[in-house]
Parts: C-alpha cells; sequence; structure tokens
C-alpha cells in the first residue's frame, strides 16, 4: 500500500490507549523494540488468509480461543501447552462435525492489552487509573503500579517469543498426533451425562481405525502428526504494534510482525479513528468486532477501508452481542454485507455479550448463555442461507472455576475456587471441549440443511 505509513495512526483520534509520562523512556522501547526480529513471518500470515477465505466460502471453519488477556505471573510451558491441547481437542471433534479443515487460532503470544470500561476504578473510596493489561500496566492497586510503563513492551515481547517458540515445537513435533489428541477426547466423556458425546467420539474412533487399517498413520502421513496453528490479538497498544511492523520484501506490503492476525475491538472501531489507520495498511487478516451499536453505515465504510479490493479470507467479521440478542442485530448486518457485495468470514464471539455480575460478586458468564448465543447465530445463518465461518471463545486449559453451568454444574459459589482471571471469565477445559461438541452438532445441522437445497439445484 503505497499510500500508508505505519506511522500514520499518530495522526489520528486514539481512544483505550495510555497517556506515557516519560516520552524519552516510551521511544526508547519503541526504538528497541523496532530492531527485533518479527514475531511472525508475512508468507504465515497470507496462508492464514487463504484459510480464512475457505471459511468464508464454507470449505473451512475457523476456531479461535485463549485467555482474555496474558498474564506476566501466570506465563508457564504448562499453561501454553494446556490451552493448546484443548483447542485441538476442539478442533478434532469441529472437523469431524463439519468435514471440513478447522483453521486454528489462539489469542496467544500477544494478548496482553485489554480495552476497559471506565479510565479508572475505585477500591474502598480510592481512585485509580484501570488496569490496562500487563504490556501497560501492574494489577496490584497502587498509584505505582497503575502508571503506564513502556519497558513493559520489553517483557511482553519476550513472552511472545517464548510462547510462540513452544507452539511451533508442540505443532511439529509429535505432539498434535491426531491419535494422541483423540484419546485426550475419550477421557472428557466418562461423564454419565456424556452419552451423546460418547457417541461421536465411538464414530472419531472407528474412523481413526479404518485409517490405520488402511495403512493412514502419523508415521506415514505427516499431516497426521502436526497441525497449523496460529496467534492473533486485539491490536490495541499502537506503539508496540508499530514497532513490530516490516516492510514484506516479497510483495512490497507491510507486515504487522506482532501476530499473524490482528482484530479492532468494539471500542477502538472508529473508521476515522486511530486503531482502523492502523489495521487499515497491513497485509494480516484483520479481525473487526461487532456489538449491538454497530451501525450499517459504519460497517460500510469500515469494509471499504480494511478490505478495498474485496478480498477473500482478509475481514473477519467477529459478532458479539449476547444471547437473546443476535436476531436484533445479526440480520440487518448480514443485509449490508450483502448490500455492498463484500467477502467477509462470518464468526461468533458468544463472550463478550454474555458477563454478568454473580450474587456472590464476581464477574461470570453463565455457559447456558453462552451456549444459546451460539445456537442463535447458526439460527440467523440458516434463515439468511449465509455461511457461519467460526466461533471465537476466551478459554483456558486450565481448570479454573470463573463460568458457572456446564456439565460440572459450576454455581455461584464454586467460582471463588479457582477464579484466577485478571479480566474476564474464561472457560474452563471441560466446558469447552463441550462447547466443541454442541458447535458440532450445528455444524451437522448446517450441513444437512444445505444438502436438499444443492440437491434442488
Amino acid at each position: 500500500m503505497t499510500d500508508w505509513h505505519k506511522s500514520d495512526w499518530r495522526a489520528k483520534p486514539r481512544v483505550q490507549m495510555p497517556d506515557y509520562t516519560d516520552a524519552a523512556a516510551l521511544a526508547e522501547v519503541e526504538a528497541r523494540l523496532s530492531q527485533y526480529p518479527p514475531l511472525v513471518f508475512a508468507g504465515e500470515a497470507r496462508k492464514l488468509k487463504r484459510h480464512l477465505g475457505a471459511a468464508s466460502r464454507g470449505e473451512a471453519f475457523l476456531l479461535q480461543g485463549g485467555d482474555c488477556a496474558e498474564a506476566f505471573d501466570q506465563f508457564s510451558a504448562d499453561a501454553i501447552r494446556d490451552t493448546f491441547k484443548v483447542m485441538l481437542q476442539m478442533a478434532m471433534v469441529l472437523t469431524y462435525g463439519a468435514k471440513v479443515p478447522v483453521v486454528k487460532v489462539g489469542r496467544m503470544a500477544g494478548q496482553f492489552a485489554k480495552p476497559r470500561s471506565a479510565p479508572t476504578e475505585v477500591l474502598n473510596g480510592v481512585e485509580l487509573p484501570s488496569y490496562r493489561g500487563d504490556i501497560i500496566n501492574d494489577l496490584a492497586f497502587t498509584p505505582e503500579s497503575r502508571i503506564p510503563d513502556p519497558t513493559r513492551m520489553l517483557q511482553a515481547y519476550t513472552q511472545a517469543a517464548a510462547t510462540l517458540n513452544l507452539l511451533r515445537a508442540f505443532s511439529t513435533g509429535g505432539f498434535a498426533d491426531v491419535n494422541r489428541v483423540h484419546s485426550w477426547t475419550l477421557g472428557f466423556t466418562d461423564d454419565a451425562k456424556a452419552a451423546k458425546y460418547r457417541e461421536m467420539a465411538s464414530r472419531i474412533q472407528d474412523t481413526l481405525d479404518f485409517m490405520a487399517a488402511a495403512g493412514m498413520t502419523a508415521e506415514t502421513q505427516h499431516e497426521l502428526a502436526t497441525v497449523e496453528f496460529y496467534t492473533s490479538h486485539e491490536a490495541l497498544l499502537l506503539e508496540y504494534e508499530e514497532a513490530l511492523t516490516r516492510l514484506d520484501s516479497t510483495s512490497g506490503n507491510w507486515l504487522a510482525g506482532s501476530g499473524h492476525m490482528i482484530w479492532i475491538g468494539d471500542r477502538t472501531r472508529q473508521p476515522d479513528g486511530a486503531h482502523v489507520e492502523f489495521a487499515r495498511g497491513v497485509l494480516n487478516p484483520i479481525g473487526l468486532k461487532c456489538g449491538p451499536s454497530m451501525e450499517s453505515d459504519d460497517l460500510k465504510r469500515l469494509m471499504a477501508t480494511l478490505n478495498p479490493e474485496n478480498e477473500a479470507g482478509r475481514l473477519t467479521l467477529i459478532a458479539r452481542f449476547g444471547a437473546g440478542k443476535v436476531g436484533d442485530h445479526l440480520p440487518r448486518l448480514i443485509k449490508t454485507v450483502r448490500e455492498e457485495g463484500a467477502n467477509v468470514v462470518w464468526v461468533c464471539d458468544p463472550m463478550h455479550g454474555n458477563t454478568i455480575k454473580s450474587a456472590t460478586g464476581y464477574k461470570t458468564r453463565p455457559f447456558e448463555n453462552v451456549l444459546r448465543e451460539v445456537q442463535e447465530f447458526f439460527a440467523v445463518h440458516r434463515a439468511e442461507g449465509t455461511i457461519p465461518g467460526g466461533v471465537h471463545f476466551e478459554m483456558t486449559g486450565q481448570d479454573v472455576t470463573e463460568c458457572t453451568g456446564g456439565m460440572r454444574a459450576l454455581s455461584d459459589e464454586n467460582l471463588s475456587d479457582r477464579y484466577h482471571t485478571a479480566c474476564d471469565p474464561r472457560l474452563n477445559a471441560s466446558q469447552s471441549l463441550e462447547l466443541a461438541f454442541l458447535v458440532a452438532e450445528e455444524l451437522v445441522a448446517m450441513r444437512e440443511a444445505r444438502a436438499p437445497a444443492a440437491k434442488a439445484v
């Protein structure tokens, strides 16, 4: 893009970003980061874009999931492994249900910053700046901790690089062997209530047994032992994003080197704002969160700005309305996309519209509401004849108690047992896999609904 430079966003209105008090320290950090290697490469981003293009046509399905916000003090190899493991389990279930490849994208190796509903928060009568994620300030409720510190960007980069290194090793080193992944899935189905899940797991096992009998094992088929796994995050802290942006020598285009896919949040999607200005100029696939306040005219402007060439896989619209509200908003956005003839991937984020405060004082998300929003998302697409291209969850591989409900029937009283998130509540491993089985059922229903129409044609 010849009419764009990676610093152009600085001339646009900025929201949800910190005001650093030490300009010299900020400049020094940005200069250092600009010399560091990019975390991802242009060829990887282009390949992901092709996969997302397939998802827009119903030839693949996007599974995007991971932490609400990555934390410095919770960083460990075990935590990365456990989240990766659950995403592989979910992907296997979805692959079987959809009968199409699943594009696996983690909210990992970059999800350090969080938008907040208010610039300050009050505790025991004391008002301090809000915690905005470990890349910006610290969770501890002290005046010193809440001062934005640019050196935290360097720690975020180091953690992201280490996370990516481990993910790449897991993806290609045998950990992702399809038979191994399925053995984990089988362990989930021991619960007496899980008869329908055991049935699907048995069908998957029958397929694997047939493949093995036909000689298609991990040893003979490289594809069975490895996976492609991509990273994504909200591109919120633009000083960090700009410092890691590189010019791709093969295409002459700019790459956001911080992650394979970046997205713009529902609070930062102003058509004339800094975040849209930055995202429009990089070659990466771009996500756009669409909440109830998204107007048709704004969506038209955003699609024209972010995907002027109408490239398949370039733009993913991530719908986040809340249970009971999907039918009020998604059809009008689908109509807008149709009117523009736009290529988009439709994705459901059933987490952010379903956050409530429990009777015990914890922020939580009822699992039944998460499930209901997913079901409503699929129902609208069935009614509109459009393609649901993926799902986007905040989840973890750890056995946390942050969202109520699910097969283990977590209640408000259970939330305090293992409530570890610094920001928003996440699905735990069991809830994530349970939801994958339910999404798979929706995909099967979508496929069966489309089959008669295809035969009629």
